[in-house]
């Protein structure tokens, strides 16, 4: 052969052997709106770029799902927007703030009513939401008629699981939190001696007053406690809600725990260079920072912005959705701060403009913060603690100042502080002097970047892409029909027997009889004994 078809020979080889590409597939999807909304969308655009059909279930008042879209056909359905706006959100934000206010042991049950009373009004509406739509028949058909081959859904909210359980369809989560609280809990073993209860705002490395506030003290009720209240939120919040649906609906004795175990896979938003390490499960697959990338070239009048900040480089801001809620006292503050700074700021930022904000401030409604967060220029970030800028910030190695609101943040922060890649400052609390000391620490302490560059360097060295698991596995499900073979059996144990108490209960009954049968005969026998004694005299 010649040199030139040696290779060529070789590539068509490869080519022959490879494994067949999953074939256009018709794929279901309920999501969740807001910024979970972020991380379907990127997987979405992937699968539609390999040739997957993909429809969308979303709510007419979606502020973030469009409806028209060139990668999805869109469908209406009624949803917890229809009945919930941001002000809702902005409400509850303002009481956990002043939970924040109150001793520990008071803000635990404060922080947990508030959550809870989220629970019983978000499941109401969702149950009756699932109702509906499996009651129009002429929905369901033209669902059934289109063949889908696998459900993706959100599992923050229980529309596609239900759906997707009622339709029979092999089943993907794309999931950090399910409805009833971090997704962990609700598939794998959770060792409270190191692994901190959502919450609790601890790491895994506790002594022994840590175990013990992990246990019986800290936020939410914890271990027994919060074994206690998950079982109590299950059977008193949670299914109540949906048990007519159930029992219409679905075969007896199946409940909404049942029906997301069943899921093949779990495509986990989270990564052990960010999270403790913990017992996991063989269909549980780690994507986090799957929806980070590059960043690409910004605006030029922004990126002329970023220039003239020189060797001092820009400090970024954002909050989220949740900025318009935080108190004006608290805006003023951070804004008086920034004026002291040497460095410019970018600040995501809806309302009127602080009085104290300086002449280096720039406030955008909107911003593009992953290329932010890459431009070489960013010495710094500012967030609340939601999961996708904690990933942003470590894919391009910016410490983090965190202002934690709700949920998860105080725990996404915390991760980052004892790794000594973020500070955090109580926002209940805050001060222009406490945040700008906070500021200058992270800004000119270069241990902060040190370690954050470590985290990016362990993060980003991985033999395949969060991205191409993700894609990888969601395949794999539509090629085999789902992926039973890695679900756990303990799932459908009843409960004395997942804990052994049967086992446990006959062991000490055998034990019981064993020593019953032993005192009697040797009491059998010490009587025969006393009786040959007595009969001489």
């Amino acid at each position: 052969m010649s040199g030139l078809s040696i290779p060529l020979f070789l590539t068509v080889l490869c080519l022959l052997l490879r494994p067949p590409p999953c074939s256009s597939r018709n794929i279901l999807v309920v999501p969740v709106d807001g910024s979970h909304w972020i991380n379907m969308k990127i997987i979405l655009e992937q699968l539609h770029s390999r040739g997957h059909n993909i429809t969308v279930l979303r709510s007419a008042k979606s502020s973030y799902i469009p409806n028209n879209s060139s990668i999805y056909t869109s469908i209406n359905i009624s949803m917890l927007e229809d009945e919930l706006d941001v002000n809702y959100y902005n409400k509850m934000l303002q009481d956990v703030m002043e939970c924040r206010t109150y001793p520990t042991f008071i803000r635990t049950f404060c922080q947990q009513y508030l959550i809870t009373s989220v629970l019983d009004q978000g499941h109401k509406i969702l149950a009756r939401s699932v109702a509906t739509i499996i009651e129009d028949t002429v929905f369901i058909q033209k669902l059934q008629d289109t063949n889908f081959d696998l459900m993706l859904t959100d599992p923050g909210m229980t529309i596609g699981v239900l759906l997707g359980s009622y339709l029979k369809l092999p089943m993907v989560f794309n999931v950090r939190w399910i409805n009833a609280g971090e997704g962990h809990f609700t598939i794998a073993s959770s060792p409270i001696s190191y692994v901190p209860v959502p919450g609790s705002e601890l790491h895994d490395q506790m002594d022994f007053l840590k175990r013990t506030k992990n246990m019986l003290v800290m936020p939410p009720p914890t271990t027994m406690l919060h074994y206690l209240y998950s079982v109590i939120a299950q059977h008193l919040i949670i299914n109540p809600a949906y048990s007519d649906l159930l029992q219409r609906h679905f075969p007896p004795g199946t409940d909404l725990l049942s029906l997301q175990r069943r899921a093949d896979i779990w495509l986990f938003r989270g990564d052990f260079v960010f999270e403790f390490p913990r017992p996991t499960m063989p269909n549980v697959v780690y994507v986090g920072g799957f929806h980070s990338n590059k960043a690409q070239p910004l605006p030029a009048e922004l990126e002329a912005f970023m220039q003239s900040s020189g060797e001092l480089g820009v400090v970024v801001m954002s909050l989220g959705t949740f900025i318009s809620a935080l108190p004006r006292k608290a805006t003023e503050a951070i804004a008086a701060a920034f004026a002291e700074l040497p460095q410019k700021v970018i600040w995501r930022f809806v309302g009127e403009k602080p009085s104290t904000a300086g002449c280096c401030f720039r406030e955008m409604e909107w911003l593009p913060q992953n290329d932010l967060l890459g431009h070489p220029k960013t010495r710094a970030f500012v967030a609340r603690g939601g999961t996708n800028s904690m990933y942003e910030a470590i894919y391009h190695s910016v410490p983090v100042v965190g202002l934690p609101l709700l949920f998860d943040q105080f725990d996404n922060l915390l991760r980052l502080k004892v790794r000594g890649a973020a500070r955090v400052v109580e926002t209940y609390s805050l001060t222009k002097e406490d945040f700008l000391g906070v500021l200058k620490d992270v800004l000119e302490n270069p241990s902060f970047h040190t370690n954050m560059q470590h985290l990016s360097q362990l993060h980003r060295d991985k033999p395949m892409t969060p991205m191409d698991t993700a894609i990888f596995w969601i395949e794999y499900v539509i090629r085999n029909k789902g992926a039973p073979h890695l679900q756990s059996a303990g799932f459908h144990l009843p409960w004395y027997s997942y804990f052994c108490l049967d086992v446990a209960a006959l062991t000490i009954a055998i034990t019981g009889i064993f020593i019953w049968a032993l005192v009697f005969v040797c009491r059998l026998l010490c009587c025969r004994r006393s009786k040959r004694k007595m009969k001489p005299e």
